[in-house]
């Protein structure tokens, strides 16, 4: 299905009225058993789409928060094809929610853009984010994506410009993603009323769904991203869940679930809210 499940899940999305929660966790954290948990859990919880970090040891664009996610999976031996691996078991169970993989270019190359789009397609995974991959550099990418119907779903910032967001436009599939503050993940935060022309202009540019993520922590700030955005998108204080839990010597993957269930529950209901303030 790939890109087709993308497409689907936001019309019907939109047929409801409502944003999508997309909950980001990082593959083989803390370890491939209990990450698998994680994933399996998040659709009950409230995840409308999944995105999962391939673990990398220089995560430029990500916070402390996830930085030390990557670390413990990369400790318990997670690699791209054993983030594969969970999708495929995910898969084993799940056809209808949508997974994008989210990284950096250097584990791919290492890979093979071909081998990975290949064996990313069969595992049912949907579209990749690469942080660190500027449209011009992106052809190889893009055209081992296209060969197997996954989307390349690029970043537009605060910073992107009219000229520059056209480029970003160009081959970019399922949804668009709005990093809405400048900084790393889990930082400064997000900020609703900045963030509703920027989305309304990245949408006319794109003619996609645009999703906003970066500095949403909260169920309240959740929601009032989900009231102007086509999905919110929160990982920090997912992975935060798992880093305490550790700490506490508690289940993961209760803890991250509960957490999921909140923001999910705030984002369903964000467009209600507005429709009942509406005078």
């Amino acid at each position: 299905m790939t890109v087709s499940r993308l497409d689907a899940r936001f019309a019907e999305l939109k047929r409801q009225d409502r944003a999508a929660f997309v909950a980001y966790v990082m593959a083989g954290d803390p370890d491939a058993d209990t990450s698998l948990g994680i994933l399996q859990g998040l659709p009950a919880a409230g995840a409308d789409l999944i995105e999962l970090g391939l673990p990398f040891s220089d995560p430029m664009a990500d916070g402390p928060p996830i930085q030390r996610a990557a670390l413990r999976a990369l400790k318990a031996g997670m690699t791209v094809r054993g983030a594969l691996g969970l999708v495929s078991r995910f898969r084993e169970a799940d056809g209808e929610t949508p997974i994008a993989l989210m990284g950096y270019l250097n584990p791919l190359l290492t890979y093979g853009l071909a081998a990975f789009a290949r064996d990313a397609a069969s595992a049912g995974v949907d579209g990749l984010i690469i942080v660190d991959c500027p449209p011009e550099e992106a052809a190889p990418l893009a055209d081992a994506l296209d060969a197997h119907h996954l989307a390349l779903i690029r970043l537009a910032a605060p910073t992107t410009d009219d000229a520059r967001l056209a480029i970003v436009a160009q081959r970019t599939r399922g949804f668009v993603y709005y990093v809405s503050v400048a900084g790393v993940t889990g930082g400064k935060e997000a900020e609703a009323a900045r963030i509703a022309p920027a989305v309304a202009r990245v949408r006319a540019a794109s003619g996609l769904p645009v999703a906003v993520g970066f500095g949403i922590r909260t169920p309240e700030r959740a929601a009032e991203v989900a009231r102007v955005a086509d999905g919110a998108v929160v990982g920090s204080a997912l992975v935060d869940q798992i880093a305490e839990a550790l700490a506490q010597n508690r289940d993961p993957v209760s803890k991250v679930l509960d957490t999921a269930a909140l923001l999910a529950k705030s984002v369903r209901s964000a467009r209600g809210e507005r429709r009942l303030e509406a005078p």
